[in-house]
């Protein structure tokens, strides 16, 4: 028997995945991953939905770049009806997909269209009670991965390279791949197109500039570098696809149209329900903000999930204090610690997850590329449990920015110290750090 959460789990009683959720989670992560049938731990039947609608929500939709938003939609919550694409679903590249599946089922398939985060991110994601954001806050690939269609193109890297010198460059634009160079710059050139598409009742939005991330985005213009900065974050997110891209980018706007997340994030919230769950506090050693999202800080989860909108306004506000510490200049993403402490099995009801459900779809569709490096900490048995089983399931780059750490001072410090400096960490964490 394990004890988690204050629940008891038994040995004997063995839950398999529902062939329909297995269905979703095999297109979700790829369809080459699931051949073998899985189990989920030993636990009480009545856990089981625990951990497909909880669970996986905290852990795929944070750790699974390739799922679509559409498809992370209908993995997290199983009404949603997603949209799909036509144009892609119709390529020539899908199509010829399909026939090489069809004749070999063993073969690799291409990769899925990213998502967003979790990775994306976010993204990252996250909702208190002990869900985890993704995602992906971090909502694109990882940093590195969209690089790849650049690296060994010997010549045409040359080319580009003097060509580069007609751009505005800054630390990070220096180090975008010739592949980079070329997608940016076609979605750079399409910016007019994109603002039209975005916000077609505006008379002026094909030449009227936009700001999103405290970056000016403005068609016909490349004077500041930063802009490419922004534009790369959906590039990478889709693989240097421009169009998937382009698409991710339109609905970005119109959903800040309407969200307003800058808004969000100057409105007062009672700090008797939010003010110990989110805090941005410090950076690491190379200057990268540090967010803390402390899910047990509040267990009265009625004030916290009893109005969704509130506190999805409340929890975009935390993401876009940290994006504001982000100059995209030398900095462009940032750490995430997920506290678990006191966060067990029950501490959930309906609204959380539907709050989480809303909030995973936020990050991870509208903040890509922005998380560098998650640390889950004072995390329960049976959720490190469920990260080590997935684990093969994730792409290795993904994997390598997940850190999942037991609890006390001493082993986390052990996990995090190499990252952040002992005096940008808080005395809980294994730092020095006065904290919050």
């Amino acid at each position: 028997m394990v004890r988690c959460g204050g629940s008891q789990l038994y040995a004997k009683q063995v839950v398999e995945l529902s062939s329909q959720f297995r269905h979703k989670l095999q297109t979700s992560v790829g369809n080459d991953l699931l051949r073998e049938p899985m189990q989920l731990p030993d636990m009480r039947k009545e856990q089981a939905g625990f951990f497909e609608n909880a669970v996986i929500t905290n852990l795929i939709s944070s750790l699974t770049p390739r799922c679509s938003h559409a498809r992370m939609a209908s993995l997290t919550t199983p009404t949603a009806t997603a949209t799909a694409d036509p144009a892609a679903a119709d390529s020539p590249a899908a199509a010829q997909a399909q026939a090489s599946q069809a004749q070999d089922p063993q073969a690799p398939q291409a990769p899925l269209a990213p998502p967003a985060s979790e990775r994306a991110a976010d993204a990252d994601a996250a909702a208190p009670g002990g869900v985890v954001k993704g995602a992906d806050e971090d909502g694109g690939e990882a940093e590195g991965e969209g690089k790849k269609a650049g690296e060994g193109e010997g010549p045409q890297k040359a080319d580009a390279d003097a060509d580069e010198g007609e751009e505005p460059q800054n630390a990070l634009t220096r180090k975008f791949s010739a592949a980079e160079w070329a997608a940016v710059k076609e979605l750079r050139g399409a910016l007019s197109d994109v603002f039209k598409e975005a916000f077609p009742e505006r008379a002026d939005a094909g030449t009227a500039a936009v700001r999103m991330w405290g970056v000016e985005l403005c068609p016909g213009r490349r004077d500041d570098a930063r802009a490419s900065v922004v534009l790369m974050k959906f590039l990478r997110a889709r693989n240097l696809n421009v169009a998937e891209a382009r698409s991710m980018l339109v609905s970005t706007l119109r959903w800040r149209a309407q969200f307003e997340p800058e808004a969000a994030l100057a409105e007062g919230f009672p700090a008797e329900v939010f003010g110990g769950l989110g805090h941005v506090y410090g950076r690491d050693r190379e200057g990268r903000p540090v967010t803390y999202n402390v899910y047990g800080a509040n267990q009265d989860l009625k004030a916290v999930f009893g109005d969704i909108p509130r506190f999805l306004r409340w929890r975009v506000g935390l993401m876009e204090r940290g994006v504001a510490q982000l100059d995209f200049a030398t900095t462009d993403q940032m750490v995430q610690v997920h506290d678990y402490l006191g966060v067990g099995l029950s501490s959930r009801d309906a609204n959380s997850k539907n709050a989480a459900a809303e909030a995973t779809s936020i990050f991870t569709a509208h903040y890509p590329e922005l998380l560098y490096k998650k640390f889950f900490v004072n995390v329960p048995t049976l959720m490190t449990w469920v990260f080590w089983a997935f684990r093969p399931l994730l792409p290795a780059a993904t994997v390598a920015k997940m850190s999942v750490v037991g609890g006390g001072a001493g082993t986390i410090g052990r996990a995090v110290l190499p990252y952040v400096a002992a005096e940008e960490l808080p005395a809980q964490y294994g730092g020095t750090a006065a904290g919050f």
